[in-house]
């Protein structure tokens, strides 16, 4: 398991269309991959910013991690709507670290990622929002991802550090009450009525 990129964003403008007409939401998810290493903090990391705290941000959600694994499902569905290829540089998700080697259904709520110097925790699956659907470029794309199950997941910072990209990434597994799959899986069945 290792990082495969660290990526940051500051917060910006995003124009969406809705019901005909175009708003300008506020936004951090335009992350970008980033060399060297950076400081985590207990609420993030250094040089990143978020726009909507109430979806990524505070102790809890602190750190958003993505697997790698998942980018040929997105170019693949970005494919079948534009009808051409459309480049998904890591970062594309929204997310702080792109990981290679972990999925949802390999993690629990409370086992600790040691990366880098730093010690993370994980804490829940991403709820994603409409703010992805217009990053991806297509409507249905936050009901796709609930349905893939291929959310990735937020982290709680135990111990501040450093992370870079390449660092190895160690588990160190928790009480295993629930997977973050599992969770997934609740609120789709939870949800089914809104999504379909």
């Amino acid at each position: 398991m290792r990082v495969v990129s660290v990526n940051l964003a500051a917060v910006g403008e995003m124009f969406i269309r809705q019901s005909e007409r175009e708003h300008r939401i506020m936004t951090g998810i335009h992350k970008q991959p980033v060399t060297g290493a950076v400081r985590v903090k207990p609420l993030g990391l250094a040089g990143d910013e978020q726009a909507d705290l109430t979806v990524h941000g505070g102790l809890d959600k602190a750190v958003y991690a993505y697997p790698s694994e998942h980018y040929a499902f997105w170019a693949a569905q970005r494919l079948a709507v534009f009808k051409r290829e459309a480049p998904l540089p890591p970062g594309s998700m929204g997310e702080n670290l792109t990981l290679e080697g972990i999925l949802e259904r390999e993690v629990w709520v409370g086992d600790r990622l040691h990366v880098g110097s730093a010690v993370l925790q994980v804490t829940e699956p991403r709820r994603p929002c409409y703010k992805f659907a217009a990053k991806m470029g297509f409507s249905h794309a936050v009901k796709m991802m609930v349905q893939s199950g291929f959310t990735g997941f937020y982290l709680r910072v135990i111990e501040e550090g450093e992370i870079a990209a390449g660092d190895t990434v160690t588990l160190a597994p928790g009480a295993r009450n629930v997977s973050i799959a599992q969770l997934i899986e609740q609120r789709l069945k939870g949800r089914q009525r809104d999504l379909f």
